[in-house]
């Protein structure tokens, strides 16, 4: 294998793990929605309206809003060293995410408060609110 296969190797892996982290965040969105939808339609149907079951749906969309940050924050080291790769001439095929935690927008506050979750989080915190407030 010459260098630039190796560094082409090493590109394509990383664009694998990106991929994937990128999936698990769709994936935790799309998980989040349904149970809320599905514990919100089971509420309405039912005529529960306690104040703790407003904690009990919050709650999960906090875990997701953590989980979902952390995977936004790895994608974002794992982009840090795809970035380092590409401008290689040759590469050890080393992932070292350590090197790349300083940067600007690369810790996991930042990423849990990303315009994207923070949109996307707050509009169903939103939602279980006005829901429970017409109800």
């Amino acid at each position: 294998m010459d260098v630039t296969e190796k560094v082409i190797k090493h590109l394509e892996m990383t664009q694998a793990v990106i991929n994937r982290l990128g999936n698990n965040s769709f994936l935790l969105k799309g998980w989040s929605m349904t149970i809320i939808v599905t514990a919100m339609v089971l509420i309405a149907r039912y005529d529960l309206q306690n104040p703790c079951i407003i904690l009990s749906l919050i709650l999960p969309i906090l875990g997701f809003w953590i989980l979902d940050g952390y995977f936004l924050w790895k994608e974002r080291l794992f982009r840090e060293i795809y970035d380092d790769v590409r401008c290689q001439s040759d590469t050890d095929f080393k992932m070292d995410l350590l090197k790349h935690k300083n940067k600007p927008k690369c810790s996991w506050i930042s990423a849990m408060f990303s315009v994207t979750l923070i949109i996307f989080y707050s509009v169903e915190i939103v939602l279980i609110v006005v829901v429970f407030s017409i109800l």
